[in-house]
């Protein structure tokens, strides 16, 4: 039972950060919400049992791509 009320909630939240990604003007914003997209698809492969595509997930999708885009946000000029 809290298994399931977990997976909803989990669920739930990947919607809401996949919408916010979508409707984000602001692209470092976007980065961060992606970033905890995909903190939160770590923990649901974990629900999953697959703690290999779970560690995979957290150090690629939030960490590796997250600095690489930040990065390149750095080198560009950001408009008002």
């Amino acid at each position: 039972m809290m298994a399931t009320i977990l997976d909803m909630l989990l669920l739930l939240f990947l919607i809401v950060c996949a919408i916010s990604v979508a409707r984000t003007r602001d692209l470092l914003s976007a980065i961060i919400i992606f970033a905890a997209y995909s903190l939160i698809m770590a923990v649901v492969w974990q629900q999953l049992e697959a703690p290999d595509i779970a560690i995979t997930e957290a150090a690629i999708g939030a960490g590796v791509t997250s600095l690489l885009l930040i990065a390149t946000i750095s080198k560009t000029r950001r408009e008002e």
